[in-house]
């Protein structure tokens, strides 16, 4: 009996051991690229993971003379005093509209663009066009926002211009009319960002088998047929895991444009949980309400992301986890 204990007990300190091996053998086999990782690891340590802390702000009376620590607990006074209040329903409506907004007009964009790219056959055209499409990424926000003022002013904008000139219609000042802001933003981003996105998508289309291709045109496919058939399969994959992704941010809807184009005026349809959390937090120094509010946002955030992914899962075989 001694014997066959002391001869299990001996192979499972033999498998530990080959288990520890073979870690440490994949640790000196993959060290480069471990390296890679810390710079990461490190940022998401300092700037992710250690601000978490200042969650307690939004269940105490914070207070900046007491610090986090010393400052008494309120509980979830503040969370009910906003739902409780006159601004709740339409912070949360205007967020989840923009949200939608960016998320069905935003989300298809660069996929229609980059398989527009894929069928383009003159070399020189083709990267000519995917620079320009690139660019407005490279610009500023504000610099962005300046443009857009700047097109849809009703004195001087281009497009007042052209709608006097070839319509007869009288100036609109679109900034100010709160009705367009929400069509206004969703363009810019979708300008902004279009040809950054894509490029994703183009990545994985290089990697569609090519003889698949043939193998369609043999059969009597035409370029749209090819298109269906081949090319969105092979962009699959990719397209739900950037959907999953993206649902998991429709609550971010990029409270600092926003700031930087909004005005009194138009707070009915611009003004969102994240530019509430600013005005109300930081503006008005209300910072243990705005850290509530800004947890709610957070919380919705991974409550979308979660039934996103396992809705992917489920459909497509595809998730992030």
């Amino acid at each position: 009996m001694n014997q066959t204990v002391v001869k299990d007990i001996r192979e499972i300190e033999h498998k530990q051991w080959r288990r520890e091996s073979k870690l440490i053998t994949r640790i000196m086999r993959d060290r480069y690229l471990l390296l890679m990782l810390i710079p990461g690891l490190v940022y998401f340590l300092i700037f992710k993971y250690i601000p978490m802390y200042g969650i307690l702000i939004a269940f105490k009376n914070y207070s900046i003379f007491k610090g986090i620590a010393d400052s008494p607990w309120v509980g979830f006074r503040y969370f009910i005093d906003f739902f409780q209040g006159p601004d709740a329903f339409k912070l949360i409506t205007n967020t989840l509209l923009i949200s939608f907004y960016r998320l069905f007009f935003g989300f298809p964009a660069p996929i229609l663009l980059a398989l527009a790219f894929n069928e383009l056959r003159g070399k020189y055209f083709k990267r000519f066009s995917q620079t320009i499409s690139f660019l407005p990424h490279f610009i500023s926000s504000v610099v962005i926002v300046g443009l857009v003022v700047s097109f849809l002013s009703p004195e001087t904008g281009i497009i007042n211009t052209l709608l006097s000139k070839v319509f007869g219609i009288e100036p609109i000042s679109f900034m100010t009319e709160p009705r367009y802001f929400r069509t206004i933003f969703t363009t810019m981003q979708i300008w902004k960002e279009i040809g950054w996105s894509s490029i994703i998508y183009l990545a994985a289309l290089s990697g569609v088998n090519t003889e698949l291709y043939e193998a369609a045109a043999m059969d009597g496919a035409n370029r749209l047929r090819q298109t269906w058939h081949v090319s969105l399969p092979g962009l699959l994959p990719t397209i739900v895991i950037l959907l999953i992704l993206t649902i998991g941010n429709l609550m971010d809807v990029g409270a600092s444009t926003i700031i930087l184009m909004y005005n009194p005026a138009i707070y009915d349809t611009a003004d969102v949980l994240s530019t509430y959390v600013y005005r109300r937090g930081l503006v008005g120094a209300d910072y243990s309400f705005g850290a509530a509010v800004d947890l709610f946002n957070s919380a919705i955030g991974i409550i979308l992301i979660v039934g996103a992914n396992r809705l992917g899962k489920k459909l497509t075989d595809t998730s992030l986890w």
